[in-house]
Parts: structure tokens; C-alpha cells; sequence
């Protein structure tokens, strides 16, 4: 099964639904996909989709998707490494009307360069060979936040010697 979010913003992401079902349409993926597709205004014809998902059920989706393709919301794919998956991130883009600014497109990049194991796809037409490529090479994620604060106590430490 495939799994693909985008997430609570309140902008739609027609984009990525649309294409997500273009790609199914086209019978090359054999998995069943399911969507939660949030404020989304596109319907799809060839998966299976939901509005909003309850948080144990959006647990369960993570943990039985062979592939999650999400947004570029943090939460979104740091669950998904949690679980040792490597997600394919489809930043929302300002230029489509799908979010305030580019940040999520700068952050995952940012993350991408920084050795995080994601795939980020900015050109929509590269969501499909990334699905029918698609390489789980992600073995285990681990926190980073303790050698984060520690780092940060030091700095602070440094601005008051």
C-alpha cells in the first residue's frame, strides 16, 4: 500500500492528488493507494481517499504503507522515518497557491543537502519514476535533539564567558 498526505493546511494540494491519481490511472503501480487528501478539492477516481484521518488510523496507514509520500510538513515525514521508511516529500509550492511561502521546499532541500535520507521532488513529473524506483534505504532515523541542545547550551554558555 501506498500512502500519501498532505497534511492540515487549510490550502489545497490538488496538485499532488491529481498526479497521484494520473499515476494509478495508468495501472504501472500495482499497490492500492489511499490519500488523505485534507482541504484538497480535487476528488480521485483511482484511489482511495479520505478527508481528514483520526491520529490511530493515520498511525496504522504509516505503519502498513510500503511507500508514504507527503508534504513537506516536518511531522509528516519524521513519522515516517521513525518507522525506518524513507518518504518521498512533495513540498507544497507558492507559485501554486499551495502554502504562504516556499519554506517547505527550503527546508527539505536544506535537509536533503544535510544527508537526511528523504527523496524530495520539486517537479511534480518526477513523482513517478520516484514511486516505481522507490529504494527503502532509510535503516533507522535517531533524534538528533540531545546533541542539538547540548550544542546549543554550549553556544549560550560561550555568549556569557
Amino acid at each position: 500500500m501506498i500512502f500519501v498526505t498532505v497534511g492540515t493546511h487549510e490550502q489545497s494540494f490538488d496538485r499532488l492528488i491529481k498526479k497521484i491519481d494520473e499515476i494509478k490511472e495508468k495501472a504501472l503501480i500495482e499497490d492500492e493507494i489511499v490519500i488523505q487528501k485534507g482541504y484538497s478539492k480535487y476528488e480521485p477516481k483511482n484511489c482511495k481517499y479520505y478527508d481528514l484521518i483520526p491520529w490511530e488510523q493515520m498511525q496504522e496507514l504509516y505503519k502498513n504503507a510500503r511507500i508514504i509520500i507527503c508534504h513537506g510538513g516536518p511531522a509528516s515525514f519524521i513519522d515516517a522515518l521513525s518507522l525506518g521508511k524513507k518518504p518521498i516529500i512533495v513540498p507544497r509550492q507558492f507559485k501554486y497557491n499551495e502554502h504562504v511561502n516556499n519554506h517547505q521546499v527550503d527546508f527539505c532541500l536544506e535537509l536533503k543537502k544535510r544527508g537526511l535520507n528523504i527523496e524530495v521532488i520539486i517537479d511534480i513529473n518526477e513523482l513517478e519514476g520516484a514511486i516505481l524506483n522507490y529504494d527503502n534505504d532509510s535503516l533507522e532515523f535517531k533524534s538528533n535533539n540531545a546533541n542539538f541542545n547540548n550544542m546549543l547550551i554550549e553556544d549560550v554558555k560561550k555568549l556569557f564567558d
